[in-house]
């Protein structure tokens, strides 16, 4: 791998990018990692490093590259390849509202590239000629102050005689506009109105909820336990605690399949439409109203003034 790129290209890279993959790997660790997998002293096992991938997108403008958003890619380790239908499709959806964005490249994690990493590069050339790879390295380095984000591009090298394709790290800047400046900004000061830190907060709430699932799973554990007992005769049948057991089940959805799924999301989603279409109706009337008021006032001005109706 060389140093860096000759490429002359530059790349802006916005904050979405970064806060999209690192909370990608964050859930993906998280749900992988058993509860054991932490040492005493705080270090990560090898277990505890999963590798999340993705592709990126954004806008090419000459010699610039700017990076805006990304989504989330199944990885087949066997074949060493992307979900290449589902990423057909996401494309165009995000075709439908931001007409002016393409695939740029795709991401992962990892301390550095890897050999396989190449076959999924050349895998996205056919949608991009030149794909751009964004490295997240997970591992934590308290005594680097740069971001633990690399940029690589690719390009041939003749090596031992044989021309091949190598990753070359090219250099980046954060591009923010307003919206991601204020978001980062709020963030970034957001504190707990107690006084204490968004951390503490944070980590007493999701104590408090592991709690009361660690509690519900062990009382249905119980009733299971006690349900089986009943089954078998080992205990008297109690008909007042079946019949609320009963009617707790009745209470779950009764259906679960793909079919109801759609059309409940359809009508939940026709159900917000209507919503979202008399909120801005009743907009639309309060300006309306504002604006004929503003006529009015300005009207009787201007007969005195001399002066046209603004609006």
């Amino acid at each position: 791998m060389a140093s860096s790129s000759s490429s002359g290209l530059t790349f802006k890279l916005h904050p979405l990018v970064i806060l999209s993959v690192s909370d990608h790997y964050t859930r993906v660790k998280s749900q992988s990692q058993p509860p054991s997998s932490h040492s005493s002293n705080g270090a990560d096992s090898p277990f505890a490093l999963p590798r999340v991938f993705g592709c990126v997108i954004g806008v090419q403008s000459g010699r610039t590259v700017e990076i805006f958003n990304s989504f989330e890619l199944l990885y087949d380790p066997a074949t060493h390849s992307l979900d290449r239908a589902f990423l057909e499709k996401k494309q165009e959806l995000y075709k439908k509202v931001f007409p002016n964005f393409y695939v740029l490249g795709w991401y992962s994690s990892g301390s550095d590239a890897q050999e396989s990493d190449m076959l999924i590069h050349k895998a996205l050339m056919d949608i991009n000629e030149s794909p751009v790879y964004v490295l997240l390295n997970p591992s934590i380095n308290h005594a680097q102050k740069d971001l633990p984000l690399t940029i690589y591009e690719s390009e041939l090298h003749v090596i031992d005689g044989i021309p091949q394709l190598i990753f070359v790290q090219a250099s980046y800047q954060i591009e923010t506009v307003e919206a991601e400046r204020i978001s980062v900004d709020h963030v970034a000061h957001l504190k707990p109105s107690d006084g204490g830190s968004a951390a503490t907060q944070l980590a007493a709430h999701l104590t408090g909820i592991h709690s009361s699932i660690k509690m519900l799973n062990s009382r249905i554990r119980v009733l299971h336990h006690h349900l089986l007992a009943m089954q078998k005769g080992d205990i008297p049948c109690d008909n007042s605690l079946l019949r609320q057991v009963s009617s707790l089940l009745r209470s779950l959805p009764a259906i679960e399949s793909e079919k109801f799924r759609d059309d409940f999301l359809m009508e939940y989603n026709d159900t917000l439409l209507v919503s979202y279409l008399a909120m801005f109706t009743n907009c639309s009337s309060t300006m309306n109203e504002l604006v004929d008021k503003f006529n009015t006032a300005y009207d009787r001005h201007s007969r005195r003034g001399g002066r046209t109706a603004f609006i």
